[in-house]
Parts: C-alpha cells; sequence; structure tokens
C-alpha cells in the first residue's frame, strides 16, 4: 500500500469511560499517563497504534490518519478529487504533523506526516 494507515483515533464525550471500554473489551493497554489525558495505544505486530480520548467539542467520532509525505499535497489531490479540507497542515505538539479532510461522501479523514 502505498500510503498505509498510520494512526487510529476514538474520542467522545468522556475519554476516561472510552479508555476503560476499549482496555476490557479488547484487551488494550491504554496509557494516559500525560498532560493531556490522552490514551496511547502502542501498535503490536500486525496493527497500527492509536488513541482513545475526550473529545474537545464533546462529540464523538472515530478517525483513521492515512500516512502520506506532504500533507499540503495530499490535500491539493483531495481537493481535486471531490474532497475539501477541514484543517490545514499543523504540529501536533510531541507528535507528527497531521491534517483533515472530508471525502465527497463527507467522512471525516485524517491525515499524517509519514516518517
Amino acid at each position: 500500500m502505498a500510503n498505509p494507515v498510520g494512526w487510529f483515533e476514538v474520542l467522545g464525550p468522556d475519554g476516561a469511560a472510552l479508555q476503560r471500554f476499549y482496555a476490557d473489551a479488547f484487551g488494550w493497554h491504554v496509557d494516559a499517563d500525560n498532560d493531556m489525558g490522552y490514551g496511547m495505544v502502542a501498535a503490536q505486530e500486525g496493527s497500527i497504534g492509536g488513541g482513545v480520548a475526550g473529545s474537545p467539542d464533546g462529540g464523538a467520532y472515530a478517525t483513521f490518519y492515512i500516512a502520506v509525505p506532504d500533507l499540503q499535497a495530499a490535500l491539493d489531490t483531495v481537493g481535486k478529487l471531490g474532497g475539501s479540507t477541514l484543517t490545514p497542515p499543523m504540529d501536533v505538539p510531541d507528535g507528527p504533523s497531521i491534517a483533515f479532510f472530508s471525502d465527497p461522501a463527507g467522512n471525516r479523514i485524517g491525515l499524517m506526516k509519514a516518517t
């Protein structure tokens, strides 16, 4: 796969409750020992890592992130194909650079700068 899915994120109004749910339901080790309480799920062999946390706006949604070498180039391509930029490229503190777009059906998809 040229641009693989590189991260997932599950957010909701009560991040701690979601972290317990996924830990109990699937045996995930969710490490939320950080200033933001963001639950990091380490990648295991044959899988990708992700995060489970509270959402800033109180909404609930799941997002996958596609790893690309150039965020703006990917957003430009998305735009030419009928999608639209939701959030331009930005740097996550202590994390990757990310962006968000909407596909032609209205799905919110993340992009992350490939390392």
